[in-house]
Formats: structure tokens, C-alpha cells, sequence
């Protein structure tokens, strides 16, 4: 694993909101669209029946709680979705997404930190958080939060980047990762910083077992870990 990265909340923040406006067109074109499957895959294993309350932990622009509320996958939708992000230009462009989708009476966003979610202890049925947890200052508190907010039964789902564990792409996606990628980033973003700090936060996060270690330390069972297109994203997916 490499060395830590700085995650300040204030620098994170401030770091997200500069790079807002051109994040979902970023993350599109950065992905080559697998995002959109990665969310899917995420909302999917949460084992939605309707009625549920979803909270979405740094929920950034929004997606996941779109997807989660029938704006971009079948079967049923959730009752409603708390999104809860400290990036104000995020939440901004989130805000516009949910009204053009006509989200709006089901999807609420909150400014606010994954380590002190704004919530009541049992409030909430299940709980995502999509390439957010690798930002955060102390990812075992903002983990034992959710458990904390998450009613006993219910279900989280983490996407997170991780390394292919196929020889020649691995070598491949690193070399894409660290030096095409921060390239990109900042020509499009126009942020050198916000996409040189990307490899390196997900260098610096632990492995597949180290983190499912710390899922269970917070509170959750039944924690495993799924490689996503052949361990470029693992899925991590437990219960209270």
C-alpha cells in the first residue's frame, strides 16, 4: 500500500467543488461509461423492495441517488433518498439533476461530513457510498456512522476503485491510471491537482481484506467483496 494522502476535509472540499461543474462528464469519459454499470451493480445488491429509506454518503452530483430513485435502473425504486456530501458546488449541480429528472419529491440533499451524518441513530434502511470512502479522513468512523444511522437488517453497498487482477491489464490500467488519466483530468477539469490526487488516494487505500476487516469492525456481518470488471472496481456489500 502507499503512503497516505492528505484528506483534509476542508482541502478535499474545496478541491471537489472547483472540479464540479466537469465531474460527471469526467467520470463518463474517464470510465468509458462503466460508471453507469458500476452503480447499477451497487443499487442491485441492495435487494430494493419499495418502501426503503436510502442514505447516499458522499453523494457528490448526485447519481447514485438518482439511480436508486428509478432515474437509471429497473426493478423498484426506494421510498426516498438522503444524500449527504460537504462539497457545496456538488450538492449545486445535484440539485439542478433531481429537478430535471423530477426527482425532487423523493431525493433530499444535506451538506454534511460522512464522520457526523446528520441523522438519527436506526433512521434509515440501506446505505451507499460511491468513490467517496477513499476521501475520507477516517474511513472506520464515517463506516461505524452509517452503522450507526442504518436500521439493524439493513444494507450497505461500497463501490471503490481497486487493481485488476489480470497480468498485463493490471500493468496496463496503472500505467492509464497514473499518468494518462491526471492528464486528462486536468486538460478537461482544468485542475491539476483535484486528478493527480486520484491514483494516489486509491493507492494509498487498503486492500479488499483489510477494508472488509474494517466493515466488520464497524458493526456489519455478512461482508464480502465482489472484483467489478476484472478488479478495476470491487463492490463491497454487507448487512447490519
Amino acid at each position: 500500500m502507499a503512503e497516505p494522502v492528505s484528506k483534509d476535509p476542508a482541502r478535499i472540499a474545496g478541491m471537489f467543488d472547483a472540479i464540479a461543474r466537469r465531474y460527471d462528464l469526467l467520470n463518463h469519459l474517464l470510465s468509458a461509461g462503466l460508471d453507469r454499470s458500476w452503480r447499477r451493480r451497487a443499487i442491485q445488491s441492495l435487494r430494493i423492495a419499495g418502501h426503503e429509506t436510502l442514505l447516499d454518503v458522499c453523494t457528490g452530483t448526485a447519481d447514485v441517488a438518482l439511480a436508486a430513485s428509478g432515474g437509471g435502473t429497473s426493478g423498484p425504486r426506494v421510498r426516498r433518498t438522503i444524500g449527504v456530501d460537504f462539497a457545496v458546488e456538488m450538492l449545486r449541480i445535484g440539485q439542478r439533476k433531481i429537478r430535471d429528472a423530477n426527482g425532487a419529491p423523493s431525493i433530499w440533499l444535506v451538506r454534511g461530513d460522512a464522520s457526523l451524518i446528520p441523522l438519527s441513530d436506526r433512521s434509515v434502511d440501506l446505505a451507499t457510498i460511491a468513490f467517496g470512502i477513499r476521501n475520507v479522513q477516517e474511513p472506520s468512523r464515517a463506516l461505524r456512522e452509517i452503522a450507526r444511522v442504518l436500521k439493524p437488517g439493513g444494507r450497505l453497498a461500497v463501490l471503490e476503485f481497486g487493481d485488476p487482477y489480470v497480468p498485463g491489464l493490471r500493468e496496463l490500467y496503472r500505467w492509464y491510471f497514473r499518468f494518462v488519466l491526471p492528464r486528462v483530468g486536468a486538460l478537461v477539469s482544468r485542475h491539476r491537482s483535484a486528478y493527480s490526487y486520484l491514483p494516489a488516494s486509491v493507492g494509498s487505500f487498503p486492500l479488499p481484506a483489510a477494508f472488509l476487516a474494517q466493515i466488520r469492525a464497524a458493526g456489519f456481518s455478512e461482508a464480502h467483496a465482489d472484483p467489478l470488471t476484472l478488479g478495476i472496481v470491487y463492490l463491497y456489500s454487507a448487512r447490519k
